[in-house]
């Protein structure tokens, strides 16, 4: 009874390190197509200006320790209070010049040009 408790054991451990290596290999394949990012870090927007073409999903990802946002100067995009690591996501679908900044910081800025 012991050695099969013993290889339940077992098996449930390397279950769930084999359902964790499948978790972490789709969140990189979703992060690698998820198109591009921009930084928020020592608030700043990492680049500050970025091109892309109509119909580009670009992500924010807050590396800082301090809560940002992402607020266009429209309010046409608007995400919610970003804590570390947290991150808010905008599809471009029209060409445009679309400044933005974080609106708790608001020398933080940065643009998005779609073309």
């Amino acid at each position: 009874m012991r050695k099969l408790f013993y290889l339940l054991g077992v098996c449930a451990m390397l279950m769930a390190f084999a359902g964790r290596h499948v978790l972490y290999a789709a969140a990189t394949e979703d992060k690698a197509s998820a198109g591009p990012e921009v930084k928020i870090d020592n608030f700043s927007f990492t680049p500050a200006t970025l091109t892309v073409a109509a119909g580009t999903k670009v992500t924010w990802t807050n590396h800082d320790d301090i809560p940002h946002n992402v607020v266009s100067d429209d309010k046409s995009i608007k995400s919610k209070t970003l804590d570390t690591n947290e991150s808010f996501s905008f599809t471009f679908a029209k060409p445009g010049t679309y400044p933005y900044f974080c609106s708790i910081h608001p020398k933080m800025t940065g643009k998005v040009v779609v073309q």
